[in-house]
Formats: C-alpha cells, sequence, structure tokens
C-alpha cells in the first residue's frame, strides 16, 4: 500500500471516529439532560463542568459538599459508586441498575432520561 493510500485511510477512519465520538457525546448530553429534568434539576447542567457532578451528587439524593470529595484520589471512587447506586435507588432501581450505571452510563442515563423511569427522592 502506498504512502498516500495509508494516509487518506487513516484520516477517513479519524474522521469517522471524531463524528461517533461526537454522536455519543450529544447522546450522553441529553440522558444526562433529561435526567436532571426527571428529577426536577435544571437539565442545562449538564454541559457546565462541575456543576454537572454537583447536580447529579443532589440527584442522588446526598449534601453538595460531597463535590470536594470527588477531588480526593480512591474516595472519588467510592463516592462515585455511591452516588451511582443511589440515583438508580431514587429512579426506582436495584443494585444491578446501580452497578449497570456505574460500568455503562453513556447507555444507562439515556434509559433513565427517556425511560419511563420516575424520580422519588428516597436515599441519603
Amino acid at each position: 500500500m502506498s504512502a498516500l493510500a495509508s494516509s487518506t485511510t487513516t484520516t477517513v477512519f479519524s474522521g469517522t471516529y471524531v463524528i461517533l465520538y461526537l454522536i455519543v457525546l450529544v447522546l450522553v448530553i441529553a440522558g444526562v439532560w433529561m435526567t436532571f429534568v426527571k428529577a426536577g434539576r435544571p437539565g442545562w447542567g449538564a454541559i457546565i463542568p462541575f456543576y454537572n457532578v454537583y447536580l447529579l451528587i443532589k440527584v442522588a439524593g446526598r449534601p453538595g459538599w460531597w463535590l470536594i470529595l470527588c477531588f480526593i484520589p480512591i474516595v472519588n471512587l467510592i463516592i462515585w459508586i455511591i452516588v451511582a447506586l443511589d440515583v438508580a435507588k431514587n429512579f426506582g432501581h436495584g443494585a444491578g441498575f446501580g452497578i449497570l450505571l456505574i460500568f455503562f452510563p453513556e447507555i444507562m442515563y439515556l434509559v433513565l432520561g427517556f425511560g419511563s423511569s420516575e424520580y422519588h427522592a428516597v436515599a441519603a
């Protein structure tokens, strides 16, 4: 394969990757946005860095100062697990859904935001 063909192939695949990445990004933002709206929080908060984490912590029913804990290594992992489990609980789902929320947030926030789940603040 010539250098030109290799370069063209690389360009096409990198362009395709960027387009797919942007599509996934828009879907994740839409899912989180709708999740926030269902929880009575401002949907636009999904696109604001740090504020989106704060809102997610509030949706989980935890105090806002937990945002500070997200900056501490190792502790942040535990906080994310607790927040994911509490978000699942507040939307009427069990621990299994919370675990899926930890490992597949791109899909699960779409399920929460656009699915039939209703928000009921029960955690914390």
